[in-house]
Formats: C-alpha cells, sequence, structure tokens
C-alpha cells in the first residue's frame, strides 16, 4: 500500500484528470512498436540526459523492458526519479498519508460526497473484504487511492514490479547514486489541496473506471512499449482542457520545476538517467518539449550510445 500515491498519479493515468470519458483509445502501432519510452537529450557541454519514460507499476508479463533502458543506465553517472529511493520505500509512507487524509472529527464520508457515492464505496469495500468503518474515517482522496492501488493489484500490477523500483534494486546494489525530484510530503500535498468538489469527482471516477480499467491498462501498456506519446497524450488528458487547475497542479507546474533542474543538470555535462511517468513526456508542456525549448536536441533513444 506504500505507493498508492505513484500508483494514482501516472499508472492510473492521473483519475482526476484523465480522459473524464470511457470512450476507448486505440494506440497506433509504429514501425519502431516495442522500442520503449526512451528519448535522450543532448547538450554542447557533453551532457546526456536519457528520458525514461515509466510505468510505475506492472505484472512480471510486461518484462524484459526495452533494450534503451539498460543502455541509457549503462551510460549514466546517476539516476534520477520523482521520488527519492529511500524515501519511496517503507511504512512511514503509508502512515504519513494516513495521518493527512484522516477526516477532521466530527465529519463524515457521506457529508462530503452524498449518500449515493458513500454507498457505493461501501459496497465496493465490502467486496473487497474491508470494513466500512475501516474506511469511513478518510479523505475522498485517499480512498480514490485505495481503490486504484487495490485494482491494479488485482491484476497483478504491483509497485515492486514498477520500472522505477527496477532500476533503484539495480542502482542499490551496483552502488549507483540515486535521487528525488520532489519529497513525499509535496506529492501527498498535491491531493490535499483538492477542493472537496474535486476530491468528490475523483472518488466517483475511480469507481466508474474500475469496471473498464482490464482493458485500458492493457492500451496503456502498449503505448508505453510502442512509445507512442500522441496516444497517451490521447488516453490521459483527452478531455483536461475542462480542468486546467488540475493539469496545472499535477502535470504543468511540476514539469516546468523539473525542467530547470534537468536544464542544471545537462549544462554541468552529466550523463543521467531520469525515470518518471511517461504521461510527464507528452503535450506541449511535456518535458521533451520544454527541453526543446530550451535549446537541446531530444532524439528517440533505442540501443547504440548517441
Amino acid at each position: 500500500m506504500h505507493r498508492f500515491l505513484r500508483v494514482s498519479l501516472i499508472v492510473a493515468s492521473l483519475p482526476l484528470v484523465r480522459g473524464w470519458s470511457a470512450d476507448p483509445v486505440t494506440p497506433t502501432r509504429r514501425a519502431d512498436a516495442a522500442a520503449g519510452s526512451v528519448w535522450v537529450a543532448k547538450s554542447s557541454t557533453g551532457g546526456r540526459l536519457y528520458l525514461c519514460g515509466t510505468i510505475h507499476i506492472l505484472r512480471q508479463s510486461d518484462y524484459p523492458l526495452a533494450p534503451a533502458y539498460d543502455a541509457a543506465y549503462a551510460d549514466s553517472q546517476k539516476l534520477v526519479f520523482e521520488l527519492p529511493p529511500a524515501d519511496s520505500k517503507g511504512p512511514e509512507l503509508n502512515s504519513r498519508m494516513q495521518q493527512l487524509a484522516a477526516l477532521p472529527a466530527g465529519t463524515s464520508l457521506e457529508s462530503l460526497v452524498g449518500q449515493e457515492l458513500t454507498d457505493a464505496v461501501t459496497k465496493w469495500a465490502g467486496s473487497h473484504g474491508l470494513s466500512a468503518g475501516a474506511i469511513s474515517k478518510f479523505q475522498p482522496w485517499y480512498l480514490a487511492l485505495l481503490i486504484a492501488a487495490s485494482e491494479y493489484s488485482a491484476l497483478g500490477a504491483q509497485p515492486d514490479k514498477g520500472v522505477d523500483n527496477h532500476f533503484e534494486v539495480r542502482a542499490a546494489k551496483d552502488k549507483k547514486p540515486g535521487e528525488g525530484l520532489e519529497t513525499i510530503d509535496f506529492q501527498i500535498g498535491l491531493f490535499t489541496r483538492l477542493s472537496p468538489e474535486r476530491q468528490k469527482d475523483l472518488l466517483k471516477q475511480t469507481l466508474t473506471e474500475v469496471k473498464t480499467l482490464p482493458d485500458e491498462f492493457a492500451r496503456l501498456i502498449t503505448a508505453w512499449k510502442d512509445g507512442d506519446l500522441d496516444a497517451l497524450h490521447q488516453m490521459l488528458y483527452r478531455e483536461a482542457a475542462q480542468f486546467p487547475e488540475l493539469m496545472d497542479l499535477f502535470l504543468h507546474d511540476r514539469n516546468k520545476a523539473w525542467a530547470e533542474r534537468l536544464d542544471a543538470s545537462l549544462k554541468k555535462g552529466e550523463h543521467v538517467m531520469l525515470l518518471v511517468g511517461t504521461g510527464h513526456f507528452t503535450g506541449p508542456q511535456g518535458l521533451i518539449a520544454l527541453l526543446k525549448a530550451k535549446g537541446y536536441s531530444v532524439e528517440r533513444y533505442k540501443n547504440a550510445p548517441p
């Protein structure tokens, strides 16, 4: 349970801004299918930034990764993740989340989301062996993450099989340094800053998407393996223009902050492997576009050193 946050942000396809539609999207198969979601940005100082798109939870059947990931790892002096490796494991994350997600004394879930949605959550909990009392103590955003994580787990998708964890373990074994772009408290804070109405939308949307999750996850994995950013962008942010404040909070503002740090690394001439959710690469405000706007060459990376 300790990685609900990472599950929801990208693997669950930002459920609070995700498409807001059940219409299926079929990713376009390309000639370079299965090449992986890896790009490389190059600087005049010799810097190399390998933009390695991740899925934060995977199944064993989703391995092996495309060769480009191993090649990027081999050429990198350090790894950069969304969260510092030491902070992304252990019971303290879940404990901190539950602390911040607890409802204030005298506040009920029903008073926040209404009777109909409360009944739907209670029904879901009962079907998963959870008591209504156990879940009624938490804010809607936390319940949405709990539901998402549980449903992905039922598909066999687990955080310990995610791309991030795969390379965290490998880097620790090889004694290769790793760092994070954000902190646990910052990421949790993204959810605690949601208005009551947006939290209700998030919970309702998550319960709705449970029904189509297996097919949508399969399409997401296919697009990720193909490195099909257009298909990923359409799936993740199809109707996001209706929720600009959420896109700024969960995506655009974070991308801008990350781009500044990555710019500094490239100027130093470092070789860095960046591992963040692939959804951060797509669109006109994605990391690839932001780095190109700063004058860097960004190209698809497959296997050979640039």
